[in-house]
Parts: C-alpha cells; sequence; structure tokens
C-alpha cells in the first residue's frame, strides 16, 4: 500500500485507526496477540515496533518494557505519534520515520524483540537487526508473504497460527461503510458514488442474519538462528 494512502488516513482519523464502532463476538486474534507480545516485552531491554502507526498501541506496550523504538514509513503518521509524548509523560519510547523498503536506520542485533502488529512483513527481511536467540512476533492478515519471508530467511522455531472464530458485529449500514473504507486500499464508501458496491458487501456479510465480519488473521512468530 503506497504511503499516500496512510498519509492521508492518518489526516482523516487523526492516525492508524478506524471510526467505525462494532461489537465483538468472541476472543479476537488482537487480544490473544496483545496477551503473547506482553508476556515477551519484559524480558527484553530493546524493542522495535515496525509499522507503529500513530504511535498508540506502541505506548500502550511501553508500561511492560525497558524500551520501545516505533518506526513507520508515513511522516504524518511519526509526526502524530511524537506529539503524543509530551503529554503522555511516557520516557521509554521513541519514534523514527523509516522505511523497510530502505536501509533500516538502526544497528545489527539492536534489539532483542520485533513485533508488528499488522505492519510491514517486509520487516522479516532485517533480521540483522536482532540479536542472535532474539524474537520476532506477528499479526497479519497476509500470512502467504509472512511464510515465505521467514523460511527464506532461514529463522528457527517458526510458528504461524490461524485465527478465525471471532466476528464483529455492525449496528448498522454507517458503521460498516465505515470499516471498509478504513481497510487500506479500499475507497471511501461512505461517498454516494460507491452506493452500488456498498450494498452489495451488505448483502455479502451476514453471518447468522446480522451485519458481521469474520476476523480472519493470523499470528506469528519465530527465532532469529
Amino acid at each position: 500500500m503506497s504511503m499516500e494512502w496512510y498519509d492521508m488516513i492518518a489526516r482523516r482519523n487523526g492516525g492508524y485507526k478506524g471510526r467505525a464502532l462494532y461489537t465483538w463476538e468472541g476472543q479476537s486474534a488482537e487480544e490473544i496477540f496483545e496477551e503473547r507480545l506482553i508476556g515477551f516485552l519484559s524480558q527484553y531491554t530493546s524493542v522495535l515496533d515496525a509499522g507503529c502507526g500513530h504511535g498508540e498501541f506502541t505506548l500502550k506496550m511501553s508500561a511492560y518494557s525497558d524500551h520501545i523504538t516505533g518506526f513507520d514509513n508515513s511522516e504524518e503518521m511519526i509526526q502524530i505519534a511524537r506529539s503524543t509524548l509530551p503529554s503522555s509523560l511516557i520516557s521509554n519510547v521513541d519514534f523514527i520515520c523509516a522505511s523497510t523498503k530502505e536501509k533500516m536506520p538502526f544497528a545489527d542485533e539492536q534489539f532483542g524483540l520485533i513485533y508488528d502488529r499488522r505492519g510491514p512483513t517486509s520487516i522479516i527481511e532485517h533480521g540483522r537487526l536482532l540479536r542472535k536467540g532474539g524474537v520476532m512476533i506477528g499479526i497479519h492478515t497476509d500470512v502467504i508473504k509472512a511464510r515465505e519471508r521467514l523460511e527464506r530467511n532461514a529463522y528457527e522455531e517458526i510458528k504461524i497460527e490461524e485465527f478465525n472464530e471471532a466476528i464483529m458485529i455492525f449496528s448498522d449500514e454507517k458503521e460498516f461503510a465505515l470499516f471498509l473504507s478504513d481497510i487500506p486500499g479500499n475507497p471511501d464508501y461512505t461517498q454516494p458514488e460507491y452506493r452500488e458496491q456498498l450494498q452489495a458487501k451488505l448483502k455479502e456479510n451476514r453471518i447468522n442474519g446480522r451485519l458481521a465480519v469474520r476476523e480472519r488473521k493470523y499470528i506469528w512468530q519465530a527465532v532469529r538462528s
């Protein structure tokens, strides 16, 4: 997805976050990922958040870590993240604008843990940033690229799990349109010109008679050899 799309989302939504309201039925993979990540964080003094967006999750996880560096390739997102630091009174976090498509501005073996919460799976290509025996953990919808990259880069103890039990339930068409519009690469389904496409999506996304979407995400982790 282009950096321009994420910059637009940062301006429109105030960060990399959705606007739609919905309720969960079942335990979300996001909750499971967060619980596992917290279990790792206290074990490492230097942590990298790959694709940190506007930094809200980074700040939340800082309560469990000595230090977290968050990076994102969207300057708009990083500006928002940095602007929240003074009022947060959090001193063990810093934010850097960087891209996995270029040489990352970090030293070899700088981090003991790298986590990727729906960020770029291309971070896997930068295993040099991890200390030997360090852990990389992520959650994503695209497991194919993650698996290929993990295997190609000779990580050890590769573990990939699929989660598809939880569902998101929407109260009405408006909330569903907002949800669709905040998915990377999607058009703005709240606009009149996408009315026909929205109606098709409404018909497709029904679970037991309710307007709902099944969560399909993967949690993966590996150890640098």
